[in-house]
């Protein structure tokens, strides 16, 4: 909330306790659970209890020596490149046509785009499942890089609607003016313009792509992902000290990755030199 002074007409914020207090707790309830992750992944005990019986390295040791893991880590990484790639290239498409030409039903189209953000995973698994064995196509890592299209691209497009919504109409038809095609002049200055965009996009999808459990609880065929291998290690005790520490590993990478990708997507948006 803020208020205006009489005399000089500026504004002074105040903070809002009250929500303030909200995100702390909300904070807390989401995070504090995932950080026992990394703390019992260092137990010297396949149970996770307190008091800790001690302080080791060995379980992620034990991780180099699993074939298993090392094959599921690649058939994720396969797909998630995969899917990052073509997301982003699909990204570009749709925030170019939605910030640059008047397509009728706009928003409609926007909101399409999105839904995947708002519906749960497991309709479009399921969705997916079926549409596959009617058509007869075997489960594989094609079907399931199918199935992460869908959850990522809303975060594609996401994060390069806003490169495009700053970026200036009036540098492409000077582009344009000097006599350059519209391949070239994508190229030589839109792309430099939204690079940054490019590049959080692609960190972005790709870790989604990397985490992503329910679709490819549905649709992954022989070849599991590294997601599915840590499901599948539940079952077995004396391996859940392993898949906390895996899991530890993950979450680490994956808060780095979408960190980066949120610091490069702001590049250039808040710089004052290019509003004016």
């Amino acid at each position: 909330m803020s208020t205006a002074t009489k005399d000089t007409g500026t504004y002074i914020k105040r903070p809002n306790r009250a929500l303030q207090f909200y995100a702390c707790v909300f904070l807390v309830v989401l995070y504090v659970p995932i950080l026992f992750l990394p703390l019992f992944s260092f137990n010297d005990s396949i149970y996770v209890r307190f008091p800790l019986q001690g302080f080791t390295f060995n379980w992620y040791a034990e991780l180099w020596n699993r074939g298993p893991v090392w094959a599921a880590m690649w058939n994720s990484i396969k797909v998630g490149a995969v899917v990052s790639v073509i997301c982003t290239i699909l990204g570009v498409v749709a925030a170019r046509a939605i910030t640059r030409y008047r397509i009728p039903g706009k928003s409609a189209l926007l909101t399409f785009i999105m839904m995947p953000l708002v519906i749960p995973g497991i309709i479009f698994g399921v969705a997916l499942l079926v549409l596959m064995s009617r058509m007869g196509v075997p489960l594989s890592l094609y079907t399931v890089g199918l199935g992460h299209l869908i959850v990522c691209l809303p975060f594609a497009v996401a994060a390069l609607l806003p490169r495009f919504e700053g970026f200036d109409p009036a540098m492409e038809e000077a582009s344009a003016d000097l006599g350059e095609n519209g391949w070239w002049t994508f190229w030589r200055v839109t792309f430099p313009m939204v690079f940054p965009g490019i590049v959080a996009s692609l960190l972005l999808t790709f870790t989604i792509s990397f985490d992503e459990f329910i679709m490819a609880f549905f649709l992954s065929g022989t070849d599991p992902t590294l997601p599915m291998y840590i499901w599948g290690q539940l079952r077995f005790p004396q391996n859940f000290p392993s898949v906390l520490a895996m899991s530890s590993l993950i979450l680490f990478i994956s808060f780095i990755l979408v960190f980066v990708a949120q610091r490069i997507g702001r590049i250039g948006l808040d710089d004052p030199i290019s509003k004016d």
